[in-house]
């Protein structure tokens, strides 16, 4: 039995859509599908978001001695490690009663940072980055982030860190 030839479609049109021109619009299905797993994707981002920030817990630091008061002159500096053994810190004795300290890590590229007298600022050799001595912020450079603080305690002879200070106070 043989088929008509006009009944026969030819493969090439199962192949190759004639409808070609219409292809390059999106219908309506296709884009409220697109926007029905886009907004359950931004639903579930948020509900991650959400249940990290109820799991948060703010980080105890431990209370440290670092320094002898008379072991560092006017303008000296000690480096110490602060809170763990792997987070190095400087502290610079700036006036006879005054003493700050700060992460050694530049918040640009983690350089290690060192106090310069002569320019009285913390300096990053790898970029010329410099943070002010007084709290840490940003005097010039790449960085664009202040110097985390290590916030000191006198107690008798003892220079006593406590906690670290992302932001300076203000």
């Amino acid at each position: 039995m043989k088929t008509d030839p006009v009944e026969r479609k030819p493969l090439w049109r199962e192949e190759f859509s004639i409808f070609k021109a219409d292809e390059k619009y999106v219908s309506r299905r296709q884009l409220t599908k697109f926007l029905t797993l886009t907004s359950l994707g931004m639903f579930a981002g948020n509900i991650w978001i959400l249940a990290k920030s109820w799991m948060y817990k703010e980080p105890s630091y431990p209370v440290k001695a670092v320094a002898k008061v008379a072991e560092i002159p006017v303008g000296g500096v000690k480096l110490f490690q602060y809170p763990g053994p792997e987070d190095q810190c400087i502290l610079v004795r700036t006036a006879e009663d005054a003493y700050v300290a700060y992460s050694q890590k530049c918040t640009h590229l983690s350089c290690a940072v060192f106090y310069s007298k002569e320019n009285n600022r913390i300096e990053c050799p790898c970029h010329e980055g410099y943070f002010s001595i007084k709290d840490g912020s940003v005097l010039q450079g790449p960085p664009t982030r202040p110097l985390p603080r290590v916030v000191l305690e006198r107690r008798g002879p003892e220079l006593i860190a406590i906690r670290m200070q992302q932001e300076p106070e203000g």
